[in-house]
């Protein structure tokens, strides 16, 4: 018999790119709000959309916050990624999971 794994995810969301954005990338580029938004190229509560963790970072936004970080879009979207499949998958019951518990395959006596 053997017996399967329960799918499991990571113990700690992953990090929202806004709280990046706001808690080490901004004050290391010693930008306020209006300035970084000004050099973005959208409006301040755009930005601060992001920054609040209540907007996502979109691929055209990913891409400007590489050009202004100049490490690329992809970072942005990958960050963006983790954390939204993160908070899909909690929200999710267990056994949606994990089909082999829908079909009655995670244990007993197995036949």
């Amino acid at each position: 018999m053997t017996a399967s794994i329960p799918a499991r995810r990571p113990a700690l969301q992953p990090s929202h790119p806004g709280a990046l954005l706001r808690e080490d990338v901004l004050p290391a580029l010693e930008l306020t709000v209006t300035d970084a938004a000004a050099k973005l190229g959208v409006s301040r509560q755009t930005l601060h959309a992001i920054l609040a963790e209540r907007a996502a970072v979109t691929p055209e936004m990913a891409v400007r916050l590489g050009k202004l970080c100049g490490d690329g879009g992809r970072v942005w979207l990958a960050m963006q990624q983790a954390h939204d499949l993160w908070a899909r998958n909690a929200r999710w019951p267990m056994w949606w999971r994990n089909p082999d518990a829908e079909r009655g395959l995670t244990g007993g006596t197995g036949v």
